[in-house]
């Protein structure tokens, strides 16, 4: 029992951050083709603030859809797993609603990066680009 719980947490953690990376790199990419829009739309007068917004916005939107089929997906599964689980019922709501914050905090966070950097976009640059 002694080596499960680190090589538990371990394993957590590094799919967390896999996770974490990979969803960092799909917001650089799709906030990159955007930065010309978001250049037109800072010179027009679009505070920073409300472009960050928009960009955390639509990444909480994909958050929300995923943890709300991802919940689904957890009930529907929980039969089949219930043998594996120890302590804790299929459908236990603290374990699935701490799982889901957990797992809604990631992508949040790594799309915080790429949505200060198109915020920071200078206006000229943007409309330059094409």
């Amino acid at each position: 029992m002694s080596l499960r719980r680190p090589l538990l947490t371990g394993s957590v953690a590094v799919a967390l951050l896999l996770a974490g990376v990979g969803i960092y790199r799909v917001m650089s990419y799709a906030v990159a083709p955007r930065t010309h829009e978001i250049g037109i739309r800072l010179a027009l007068g679009a505070s920073s603030q409300r472009v960050l917004r928009e960009v955390v916005a639509r990444a909480a939107r994909l958050t929300v859809a995923a943890a709300v089929v991802g919940l689904v997906l957890a009930v529907a599964a929980g039969r089949f797993v219930a043998t594996v689980l120890f302590g804790v019922r299929p459908s236990d709501p603290v374990t699935l609603s701490g799982a889901a914050v957990v797992l809604a905090i990631v992508p949040l966070a790594a799309c915080d990066l790429p949505a200060r950097r198109a915020s920071r976009v200078d206006p000229v640059i943007g409309l330059a680009e094409e």
